[in-house]
């Protein structure tokens, strides 16, 4: 099953680039198959057993959420994102994206709102790969720094329940209308995110990030503080947005974070030991030597930004230590 899962998370990978360079001639399941070397059926058989939905579903949904932003973020003609984007016609193009989002593609561009938007998909939960897959990562060197980040707003939900990120989505997951695909199918459709770098992963370069806000509600961590899992993203604070049901927007004040981070890493093997080398620098740094110490007051939050290609970094509040 593990190889097969390589295999589909290599189709999809050459899914969306074909879909960000336009390529449509790469995205059929005769190229997809053909390139695997099985046969199309075999290659759909496979793609639901992995995945738990059909190849067809997959494509047309995930062609429709790169449409949306193209609507959404310029002034194209609208004939012009259908053809890219495979669709026969402005007219074919219109009936699937209102069959879809329930609402035309010229009135989303006049009036863009939250929409669930088909995020990309991974067949492979790397986090729970054997340990006997893993290896030393190459790069072992944890970097510490200081940081001021500007006021900012987060769009997010909360669950004052779990204990991390598995957890956080497993209960998330029974709630009607919060479970993973919907909330970050939403988090995706918001426009101008603070993070987003134009990726199309969830936990990569398309803005969305696990938090950890301080809260006098929350659960009781190791260090002594209260505070409650959230996942969002960061917004321009001068600006009007649209808070979807069952989502909070805090305004976030300018303020001082340390900075524990680790390099690129082979997410398949090195997943688990690069974590474990994150919690051990912010276990044994000196706050002590540094004039700072981590800032517990209701309000403040840390962030986790998740992305092997680039980083493993967890931004933690701090304030100076008057003497």
């Amino acid at each position: 099953m593990y190889e097969w899962q390589q295999i589909i998370q290599t189709m999809i990978d050459e899914i969306d680039e074909s879909l960000i360079n336009h390529h449509s001639d790469q995205r059929t399941l005769y190229h997809l198959a053909k390139k695997l070397g099985y046969s199309e059926y075999y290659t759909t058989r496979k793609f639901k057993a992995v995945t738990g939905m059909s190849l067809r579903d997959y494509l047309k949904n995930r062609k429709l959420a790169f449409a949306l932003k193209a609507v959404r973020d310029g002034n194209q003609r609208l004939l012009n994102i259908a053809l890219d984007f495979g669709f026969s016609s402005h007219e074919a193009f219109t009936r699937a994206f209102k069959k879809r989002y329930g609402i035309t593609p010229s009135a989303y561009r006049k009036n863009p709102r939250p929409l669930v938007l088909r995020t990309k998909i991974s067949p492979i939960d790397y986090y729970f790969l054997k340990p006997e897959m893993a290896k030393p990562p190459a790069k072992t060197e944890i970097r510490i720094y200081f940081v001021t980040i500007p006021a900012h707003a987060f769009l997010h939900i909360r669950n004052y329940q779990s204990n991390g990120y598995w957890d956080f989505w497993q209960k998330q997951n029974q709630i009607p209308n919060q479970d993973q695909k919907t909330i970050c199918g939403i988090l995706d459709s918001i426009k101008g995110k603070l993070d987003d770098q134009g990726g199309t992963e969830v936990n990569g370069s398309a803005g969305q990030i696990m938090a950890y806000l301080n809260d006098p509600h929350g659960r009781l961590c190791d260090w002594g503080v209260r505070r409650v899992e959230c996942w969002g993203v960061r917004l321009p604070i001068d600006q009007p947005h649209q808070v979807p049901t069952g989502f909070q927007i805090t305004d976030i004040p300018e303020g001082e974070y340390i900075v524990f981070e680790h390099g690129p890493f082979d997410y398949v093997q090195e997943n688990a030991l690069v974590e474990a080398q994150i919690e051990h620098a912010m276990a044994t740094f000196d706050y002590a030597q540094s004039g700072y110490c981590l800032d517990t007051s209701p309000g403040r939050i840390m962030y986790f930004y998740y992305d092997p290609h680039q980083y493993f970094k967890y931004i933690r509040p701090i304030r100076r230590v008057i003497k």
